[in-house]
């Protein structure tokens, strides 16, 4: 464990778990806190960002960053912020690591937020988006969709949506600490109250119900780990020892081995949620993005070769 991490765990446990002890969500906080974030990556040299904010856009509102040579993968990135806060730019550490690493464009989308849009708004957006992809004339192989927390959830929520329409399928997914089960009923969120360095229990049901409205929590749309994951492209799942949504993590890995899908997990020893976000400043997420890099690059690299992945992570 590094001195960033314990720096970085330090500064969401004074800034930020206090206030998901609260008995309301305050989505204005939430939505100011993301925002007045004091760093964001400068667009890399040799690398264009192309914003794009207008309705006339959709599905695809939110930020390309594209190199000036020929990509090798287009990555379909999902942003957390439990459905109500964050955006594209909030996550650029994260999409601007990836993109750089891999030599893969990103598109990183701006889907609707709750509780202005409840479910099944997002992954409408998510699913709408990867479609202008392919009609836009990307290979599915070539696609790799991501995400984190909330983002994680709706990557592996798009998955299932996709398959179940009998759409091509992408080439894998990465997950950073997917919110898969919106019930929470995971033992972490029990064992690991305390020891998360950025949450509360408490509060995951109390955003749940913000995005659900009256939509049941098991609706694999919700929580894809109640989700049937045969057939679905190889994934990878980056999650910290002490998070509240381990859980989450290590039972979707466990279903889909049982479905046959190719799974690799990363548990992380003492990091924040979503700990990639400080990159580059923590090492822990700089070698994560690497990791997740040399995954994107080998599973489109089998996908086009229509090979088994194969890759070195451990």
């Amino acid at each position: 464990m590094s001195w960033q991490s314990v720096l970085a765990c330090w500064c969401v446990r004074t800034g930020m778990r206090p206030h998901s002890a609260k008995p309301q969500l305050d989505v204005e906080f939430a939505r100011r806190y993301a925002s007045r974030r004091l760093w964001t990556p400068r667009v890399p040299k040799g690398w264009q960002l192309d914003i794009r904010d207008t309705s006339a856009d959709a599905p695809l509102r939110g930020e390309w960053l594209t190199p000036a040579t020929i990509p090798s993968a287009t990555i379909l990135y999902l942003h957390g912020g439990g459905y109500y806060f964050c955006s594209p730019r909030s996550h650029r550490a994260i999409t601007f690591g990836l993109a750089t690493r891999a030599n893969a464009r990103v598109f990183s989308l701006a889907y609707r937020l709750a509780p202005e849009h409840r479910f099944p708004a997002a992954l409408d957006d998510s699913v709408a988006a990867y479609r202008r992809l392919l009609a836009d004339g990307v290979l599915a192989q070539s696609i790799v969709i991501a995400g984190d927390s909330a983002g994680g959830g709706l990557a592996l929520a798009t998955l299932l949506a996709l398959r179940d329409a009998a759409d091509p399928l992408p080439a894998a997914a990465v997950l950073f600490s997917p919110w898969t089960d919106l019930t929470c009923s995971g033992d972490s969120m029990r064992l690991n109250d305390g020891r998360d360095p950025m949450y509360h229990a408490s509060v995951f049901p109390r955003v749940a119900a913000q995005y659900l409205g009256a939509a049941d929590a098991r609706d694999p749309r919700a929580s894809p780990l109640f989700g049937d994951f045969a057939g679905l492209p190889p994934l990878l799942i980056h999650v910290g020892d002490t998070e509240l949504l381990l859980d989450d993590s290590t039972r979707v890995a466990t279903k889909a081995r049982a479905a046959g899908v190719r799974v690799d997990v990363e548990i992380w020893r003492k990091v924040p949620h979503i700990f990639q976000i400080w990159a580059p400043f923590m090492p822990e997420a700089r070698d994560a993005l690497t990791h997740a890099a040399a995954f994107i690059e080998a599973a489109t690299s089998a996908a086009r070769a229509h090979r088994p992945l194969k890759t070195s992570i451990v």
